[in-house]
């Protein structure tokens, strides 16, 4: 974890009251991981006290230039959203624990809902550095709020679903997984709670469906402690969760979801990545 003076390298609004902001900060883009995040304070006359979480949505490590991407919705990512080229911001990262891909995985299902595209974005290129093959599934509400394809890299199959079915398949990102579940050999998450909740069942109900064998040994090997990063590598649906965070480091517990062990999990250290059948999703949080 390092805290250092980012500096605002480019800011365009991508989507309507959604901005897409490149940072220079080089010691950040060392050693970052897809599925991290920055907590990032506003700047001294801004009025407001509380640092605000974003995803690392790309990183480039050659130029050392740090992507996010956030919907402005209040005073916080308003007055980010507000920023001029060449301004400076306090980061401090990378926090959380990031995605783990198995290494046997070569083909890979990304899922996003809305601004859960922030949470998957960089995923897609360590994916696809690895040689690995990339499906998107993306949801929104309509066409103006889809994802521009030209922000993704040529190598990702693309796909995209809006409720009211002015682009791509009517109804739900849902509703599309169970024709990529049998290709892919893991998939990742980021969206709204309901969703995740919707595609933790279905990933339950995937064995029996298509009769696949589980990552990892047979029988009586070695088990992984629910949790770590190996066990996490053998489940075949990761989620990167959306909580509000106040300190982002674990003390203040305002992040907190329900694990299955009846443990409460902070979002910010235990997660924001977990595998799916870690959170009891019936908690209601």
């Amino acid at each position: 974890m390092r805290l250092v003076a980012a500096e605002l390298v480019e800011s365009r609004e991508i989507l309507p009251r959604q901005w897409l902001q490149s940072y220079h900060a080089p010691s950040l883009a060392i050693g970052s991981r897809a599925g991290q995040f920055v907590h990032v304070r506003p700047g001294d006359f801004s009025g407001l006290v509380l640092r605000r979480p974003f995803s690392f949505n790309t990183i480039d490590a050659a130029t050392g230039v740090v992507t996010i991407h956030f919907r402005a919705i209040g005073r916080g990512t308003d007055w980010f959203a507000h920023l001029r080229t060449g301004d400076s911001v306090d980061m401090l990262g990378p926090l959380g624990r990031p995605f783990e891909v198995d290494p046997r995985s070569r083909r890979v299902l990304l899922i996003a809902g809305g601004l859960g595209i922030a949470g998957v974005r960089m995923l897609a290129d360590e994916a696809i550095g690895d040689g690995r093959q990339v499906v998107l599934l993306f949801g929104a509400a309509s066409a103006a709020e889809v994802y521009p394809s030209n922000l993704l890299p040529d190598e990702v199959e693309y796909i995209v679903a809006t409720d009211d079915g002015s682009l791509g398949h009517r109804g739900y990102v849902t509703d599309l997984v169970t024709e990529y579940e049998g290709w892919a050999d893991q998939a990742f998450a980021c969206g709204p709670a309901p969703m995740l909740a919707a595609l933790a069942r279905l990933a339950a109900g995937r064995r029996e469906r298509l009769g696949v064998a589980k990552l990892g040994r047979k029988g009586g090997g070695r088990t992984d402690a629910p949790g770590s990063a190996a066990a996490r590598r053998k489940s075949f649906l990761q989620v990167s969760m959306e909580q509000n965070m106040g300190c982002a480091v674990g003390a203040c517990l305002g992040c907190v979801v329900m694990g299955t062990s009846g443990q409460p999990q902070r979002v910010c250290r235990e997660g924001p990545v977990f595998a799916a059948d870690e959170l009891d999703w019936e908690a209601g949080w």
